[in-house]
């Protein structure tokens, strides 16, 4: 029997990922108290077949019982129960967004600022992070995309990779990037705006694409960029960082950045890599 426990932050998308499992025809279970993990999944073996793909959602809404927990892994591996745990979570400024938007009180804090609730969760789930086999940063993922990632794991039977790397084409005029880990200025290609026929378009545009990529100096700093991330990758998974942003900036975020930023994006998603691109401008005049 496959047996996921699913957990992680509140607001990280721990529903959403259920109903994707059970699209991929789990048997699931929501908000499950840990203490009762071992009988439910005696009750799944007792199935004869019948039950042989589970998920089970257990988080801090179980309160005082998720103290048990571990004593409940424990009791899983004493019964042959061969358990993967799969970790969501998320910035805390994205989360802080989420509840705002759906007008919900965090469960640890509700009378309070979410962001202390946030604070506390963390406390709480650090150790069962450290024990997950998966963890998935939703920060910028749509639902689509998580769908894809929860597929790619348990159904592609794909290797994980922990490092999910996004990178986000922006215009300088609109402000910098603020929340990303490295920028690079691509403000040194000639600029598409100037081209009359090409001004209207966008980086996704074929007319645009082979504007940009017609140029040496294009295709050297992709060069040099992709042999630069491929060194610092492996650095950043052994500190334990799970998303890597990175944004590519040029004066509108329309033209230039939009085209390199998916380039980049496909190059690193055939090597294997866990990779998002968006846009923050270019829709922006």
């Amino acid at each position: 029997m496959e047996f996921v426990i699913i957990t992680g932050m509140s607001g990280a998308g721990k529903s959403q990922a259920m109903k994707a499992m059970e699209d991929m025809g789990y048997y699931c279970m929501d908000n499950l108290p840990p203490t009762l993990l071992p009988k439910f999944a005696e009750l799944c073996c007792k199935s004869k077949g019948t039950i042989d793909k589970v998920a089970v959602v257990v988080d801090i809404r179980g309160g005082i019982f998720f103290q048990d927990l571990f004593d409940s892994l424990e009791e899983l591996e004493k019964m042959n129960v061969k358990y993967r745990i799969l970790f969501l979570d998320a910035e805390d400024p994205v989360l802080v967004k989420r509840y705002k938007e759906l007008r919900r009180p965090h469960p640890l804090n509700p009378h309070g600022r979410i962001i202390d609730g946030i604070e506390e969760e963390r406390v709480l789930l650090e150790n069962i992070k450290n024990r997950a086999d998966y963890i998935i940063d939703t920060s910028k993922l749509t639902i689509g995309m998580l769908k894809e990632e929860i597929s790619k794991i348990f159904v592609e039977g794909e290797e994980f990779r922990q490092l999910t790397i996004s990178v986000v084409s922006f215009g300088f005029k609109h402000g910098i990037l603020l929340d990303a880990d490295l920028v690079f200025d691509v403000r040194f290609i000639p600029n598409p705006y100037y081209i009359p026929e090409l001004r209207d378009l966008t980086g996704e545009d074929k007319a645009v694409k082979d504007y940009i990529f017609a140029w040496e100096q294009t295709n050297t700093f992709l060069e040099k960029l992709l042999d630069m991330l491929e060194f610092l990758i492996p650095y950043y998974i052994k500190e334990g960082k799970t998303q890597l942003i990175i944004g590519i900036g040029c004066t509108g975020g329309r033209h230039r950045s939009v085209a390199i930023t998916n380039k980049i994006v496909d190059e690193l998603k055939g090597k294997g890599h866990r990779a998002i691109a968006s846009h923050r401008d270019y829709k922006l005049d």
